[in-house]
């Protein structure tokens, strides 16, 4: 059959029926009317069937072609970015001896979450929850890890009984006994993981040991659950998994201990924490990389169900079994003299009387970038001296927002480095606020820097930010689920940008330089 051209559609639409209606009424003429009005329908109907299958014929082919060809183009990650990736300085091709179960149709911005409420961004409050028939099997008796250390005293008893109170409220018992529990088939795990890979290869920015973490942390088998003693706060629990399955007997360890992890373990966090996934995302996005790979997962032996943050137990760490958990110490006024020091820059041993640590000073604009974009302010500015708090804030909680005074002699919290690499910090307890505005951002986290690392600032200047963390936090499904979907992600994103878009603006404004930073 001959196919028409979409130009020669009119032509034959309008001429060829003038003038077959012509000859056809020449000929009807002679017949009688109700043979007349037989041959008018059978003709009309006729032209009808005509016209409905000539107008499929003459729609574009091309347009369904493409459209199927742009949905396959699209999913976790395409190869068609190499390029902008390795301006960004990401290691495109160090990380892609593993594969994963290839399915191309997968477009993973157009998910649409089960929760249909926007997300609760808020880092501190969290919703209501109902009540839900819990059976026998799964209820256990609270335990006293939560209970304040009665010797202790000061401040840190304030600070004790307060994130106790906290852990109490937030999580619903999320921290029990587990001398009692017997963990059955069901509690252990089935061995599902969250982490999805839609794709031949993850994306760039996460390395392969970075992938094998988040597979583990998310969907390994569980052999037991354990508590941690940790001086100055809350017992921390940890599941641990080893080779041979065997359940451990669950009991009360510390800090130091060769038995706190025989195998692989995962520390478990609260609820709350949820934010420290974000910020995992973020730390390799901007090409940082040291902060402990973070990942949801949910316990069938807690009662509320909720998915908790689960971060990768790391021996190596340098002990920091003191008040203010910090492998080295330091105070406000020795971190802003060690700035005007430039320590151990260009792997220039300092002078005994400089005051410096073991830290590079590249270090200290890697995390001042890092809190500013996250607003965590628990490191450099514990006390809140730099933003005007809320009542939710644990400085308001303990009453620190008042000791602003002599703000040289504040303690840094959360130094860390490992034991094998001084010079480099490690990021831990990266718990973000999402919900402070422009006009209450603490800039203090940004005072003494002079210089910021050059491929995080390319990052926030590419405007591909967004991209890469939808792309990047699809991965975690539980993670991108509890938050709301696609929906509840951007809203995360979009205070990230705006808050990218304001340290772009305070860099130019300062005169803040950007150095590429190998260290």
């Amino acid at each position: 059959m001959y196919i028409f051209r979409p130009e020669e559609v009119q032509h034959v639409l309008i001429l060829w029926p003038c003038s077959c209606f012509i000859r056809i009424s020449k000929c009807i003429r002679r017949y009688p009317p109700s043979k007349r009005n037989w041959i008018i329908a059978a003709a009309c109907f006729l032209y009808l069937f005509y016209v409905v299958s000539q107008v499929a014929y003459v729609l574009p082919q091309d347009r369904l072609s493409e459209k199927h060809k742009y949905r396959r183009s699209r999913g976790i990650f395409t190869p068609k970015s190499d390029d902008n990736l390795k301006e960004a300085g990401y290691p495109t091709a160090q990380n892609f001896s593993y594969t994963a179960t290839p399915k191309y149709n997968v477009v993973y911005i157009t998910l649409k979450s089960k929760r249909r409420k926007p997300a609760i961004i808020r880092g501190t409050v969290r919703p209501k929850l109902r009540k839900k028939a819990v059976s026998k099997n799964k209820l256990v008796q609270p335990s006293s890890i939560n209970e304040a250390d009665n010797e202790s005293k000061g401040e840190w008893k304030t600070r004790q009984e307060y994130d106790n109170e906290v852990s109490r409220k937030s999580t619903q018992n999320i921290y029990h006994t587990l001398k009692n529990l017997k963990l059955q088939n069901s509690d252990i795990d089935s061995h599902y993981s969250s982490i999805r890979i839609y794709s031949e290869r993850a994306p760039p920015w996460f390395s392969k040991d970075d992938i094998e973490a988040l597979r583990f942390l998310a969907g390994c088998k569980i052999s037991g659950i354990k508590e941690v003693s940790f001086t100055g706060r809350r017992n921390l629990l940890l599941f641990e998994s080893v080779a041979d399955d065997s359940v451990k007997i669950p009991g009360k360890y510390k800090m130091g201990d060769d038995a706190v992890c025989q195998g692989r373990c995962g520390l478990i966090k609260r609820p709350l924490d949820v934010s420290e996934v974000f910020a995992f995302h973020l730390d390799r996005i901007l090409g940082l990389n040291r902060s402990i790979p973070a990942a949801c997962r949910r316990f069938s032996v807690f009662e509320d169900g909720q998915a908790s943050p689960v971060v990768l137990w790391d021996p190596s760490l340098s002990p920091a079994d003191n008040e203010v958990q910090s492998s080295v110490r330091l105070t406000w006024g020795s971190y802003q003299r060690a700035l005007k020091q430039k320590c151990w820059h260009r792997d220039i041993v300092p002078k005994p009387e400089s005051g410096c640590s073991s830290i590079h000073h590249y270090e200290w604009s890697r995390l001042a970038l890092f809190d500013f974009l996250l607003q965590v302010y628990n490191r450099l500015d514990r006390n809140c001296c730099g933003f005007r708090p809320r009542k939710e804030d644990t400085c308001v909680k303990l009453g620190r927002h008042q000791e602003c005074a002599d703000q040289d002699s504040i303690a840094l919290v959360h130094i860390i480095h490992r034991k094998h690499d001084p010079r480099r910090l490690v990021l831990i307890d990266n718990k973000g606020y999402f919900d402070r505005d422009e006009d209450n951002l603490d800039f203090k986290l940004l005072e003494g820097i002079t210089e910021l690392p050059e491929q995080a600032v390319g990052v926030l200047k590419s405007h591909r930010l967004r991209e890469r963390l939808l792309q990047s936090l699809f991965l975690d499904q539980l993670y991108w689920e509890s938050q709301g979907g696609r929906q509840g992600i951007e809203k995360l994103i979009d205070v990230i940008e705006r808050r990218a878009k304001v340290l772009l603006t305070y860099i130019n404004a300062h005169g803040i330089k950007v150095v590429p930073m190998k260290v």
